[in-house]
């Protein structure tokens, strides 16, 4: 309306005559009503002027015209950035049989693992089932549907979604099962036998490497969690509660934007602003309390330097020997990315001078040190679910980026473990079929991405028997 009153009304109120004086005075005059109007509107104290603010997670997923057996799109990691508060209000409702696309699926009790628990998810399109035993049990024992997808593939599904490109082709999972299919999306009743299988990948050939096609996702309705908004629904996230919120948000057909504070729009600095409110379709302000998987903590400056009661075992001895000599292969000024366990431990081992980058796939280059008792927070973790603090030259950003400098091959070296390593380098690391079911999580984007892979293992396990399944 704004373009066609500019267009028209100089036309109309000008006759051909009039002198270029007259004319400019005209469209000044014009000009100034529309900006003033325009700023009247945007700085309207109306606390709804988009009607996207909604009172309740309730009214808003009734806004949302979600119907049993649609596909849910929920953002978080563990149980960082998580809208727990739309999770319990769909909790609450009799909707039943979703889809649900995310990480992971929380813990038994909070997060998506309420929905588990009232068995209101048919499949879950996961990276990693972690530790919420339930969701383990339900998907062995057949009660439950679930579609295992590499966490940068995942990422850049959502993302392809949103952004309208129906397929792509990748590099991870080239030469598995996930390319090769028939891996168990669903046990029969009582587990054992396989009743639905994974569909093959379509594989091809670029520039003498092997890659497969995935196909884009989208979703009936979207659930996120975000710091803050403004009544547009611009979102701002904290910390490393970004990760797989923005991938979500645009992925969905109807986004909730669960958040902390509604602010007016402009209260947020443009550059501030991590996702466009063109994506969110209904805001709700609520504060759920916000749990922490791994209360992870630094020892106090001298704390800890009294001689130790007893020394330390063989394994913790052993451990400490392949950490440090994984160490070693970490150069100064390089980007590294160390999986959870064992990994962890080599940045306490750098040779003196040597400084490095870490990388954490969940949205964080530059991690620092564990926080001190007290000063962790849990909108800051790293992909371990592990409390974690920042440097100076530190970054945060969403779990579509952090893949795209994993699979770009802009981290330098990832150190990682396995369960087992053959001889040519194939690796095992996330499932003992029919027994034990983790997730590959981001392993398979890491090892297949190009750069320099160290693995830290035991050749044994605990109990010091062979690793062979077999």
């Amino acid at each position: 309306p704004v373009l066609f009153l500019l267009f028209l009304l100089p036309l109309a109120q000008t006759p051909t005559h009039t002198k270029g004086s007259t004319m400019m005075r005209s469209r000044t005059l014009l000009a100034r009503r529309v900006t003033a109007s325009s700023r009247r509107l945007l700085l309207s104290t109306s606390s709804n002027p988009y009607g996207k603010v909604k009172a309740s997670a309730a009214e808003a997923l009734e806004a949302s015209g979600i119907q049993d057996g649609d596909k849910v799109l929920v953002g978080g990691f563990g149980l960082c950035g998580i809208p727990m508060g739309c999770i319990q209000a769909l909790n609450d409702t009799k909707i039943k049989d979703l889809t649900v696309v995310s990480n992971n699926c929380g813990v038994d009790n909070w997060g998506l693992g309420i929905l588990l628990q009232s068995k209101k998810i048919k499949r879950m399109i996961s990276s990693y089932v972690g530790e919420n035993a339930e969701f383990e049990r339900q998907y062995l024992q057949g009660e439950l549907e679930v579609e295992l997808t590499p966490q940068g593939t995942l990422a850049e599904r959502l993302r392809a979604g949103g952004a309208g490109i129906p397929a792509f082709f990748t590099p991870t999972a080239f030469g598995t099962v996930i390319m090769e299919g028939g891996f168990p999306v669903k046990y029969v009743a009582g587990g054992g036998e396989m009743e639905i299988g994974s569909e093959p990948r379509e594989s091809r050939e670029f520039n003498g490497r092997g890659y497969i096609m995935e196909e884009a996702i989208t979703g009936q309705v979207g659930l996120v969690k975000a710091a803050k908004a403004d009544t547009y629904g611009n979102l701002y996230f904290n910390g490393t509660s970004r990760n797989f919120n923005p991938e979500c948000a645009t992925a969905a057909k109807f986004t909730i934007a669960e958040v902390e504070e509604i602010v007016d729009v402009g209260a947020l600095k443009p550059e501030d602003i991590h996702l466009p409110g063109v994506f969110v379709n209904a805001i709700v302000e609520m504060n759920v309390e916000k749990k922490i998987e791994r209360v992870t903590n630094s020892k106090p400056a001298g704390a800890g330097t009294e001689t130790p009661s007893k020394p330390p075992s063989e394994a913790a001895t052993r451990r400490e020997r392949i950490v440090r000599r994984a160490a070693l292969e970490l150069k100064h000024g390089m980007n590294v990315n160390l999986g959870i366990g064992m990994p962890t431990l080599a940045s306490n081992y750098l040779p003196e001078g040597v400084h490095v980058m870490l990388q954490s796939e969940n949205g964080l280059l530059g991690m620092g040190p564990y926080p001190l008792p007290g000063e962790e927070h849990p909108d800051l973790i790293n992909a371990g679910k592990e409390t974690v603090t920042t440097l100076p030259g530190s970054s945060i950003f969403s779990s579509g980026e952090s893949f795209a400098m994993i699979r770009g091959s802009h981290i330098d070296v990832t150190v990682l473990g396995a369960l087992e390593v053959a001889e040519n380098g194939d690796l095992a690391n996330w499932v003992i079929p029919g027994k034990m079911v983790k997730g590959m999580g981001g392993a398979m984007d890491l090892v297949s991405c190009g750069s320099r892979v160290v693995v830290t293992m035991d050749h044994c396990s605990k109990k010091r028997s062979t690793k062979d399944p077999g």
